[in-house]
């Protein structure tokens, strides 16, 4: 390892430890005193991704992130969030054992992922991955997400509340004596 201050061959470790899926190790050249760190993290084995037009593509972690990244660009999403979603994908591929994986397939799993962190988000991607051609298919996948999110239905063994038709009585009184109390403090 050479130091990035003087460029000396020779350092010393002054302190190592873990640091999510690597090692964190403090060193200080030789040369010059002066200290650094440095990142060790196992190499994964080459995972290719097979593109539409039947290219093969190394897989790169970098590309997906900036990719995820545009389209949660000024989302209130918490610090790291973009980057957990990642991490989480690359650990599925690598875990998965294939030596080779279909774009389509990584898309899918970022679809996925983004259709429950952030909506717009997730619209902006889709609209990229998905080729929406016009308005109308991208009102179609907007009109499709907002119908995922009926609110549940109350269980048929469930008892209402308030009967339906008490209930729009007590709302109409309510609505009449609020405008009986605003006329009569006004006279």
């Amino acid at each position: 390892m050479n130091c990035p201050y003087c460029g000396h061959a020779e350092d010393k470790v002054i302190d190592s430890r873990e640091a999510g899926d690597g090692i964190r190790r403090r060193r200080q050249c030789l040369g010059c005193g002066s200290r650094f760190t440095t990142y060790e993290r196992l190499q994964p084995a080459s995972l290719f991704v097979l593109k539409k037009d039947e290219r093969r593509e190394e897989f790169d972690r970098e590309k997906l992130l900036a990719g995820i990244r545009k389209a949660c660009e000024k989302r209130p999403l918490p610090t790291g969030t973009v980057d957990k979603l990642v991490d989480d994908i690359e650990t599925e591929l690598y875990q998965g054992g294939r030596a080779e994986i279909a774009s389509d397939v990584i898309g899918d799993m970022v679809i996925e992922r983004l259709k429950k962190l952030d909506h717009i988000a997730y619209i902006r991607f889709a609209s990229v991955y998905r080729e929406f051609a016009d308005i109308t298919t991208l009102k179609e996948e907007v009109d499709t997400l907002l119908g995922a999110e009926t609110e549940p239905s109350i269980p048929s063994n469930q008892l209402p509340l308030l009967p339906d038709e008490e209930l729009a009585v007590k709302g109409r009184q309510a609505g009449q004596k609020k405008g009986r109390a605003r006329t009569g403090s006004r006279r």
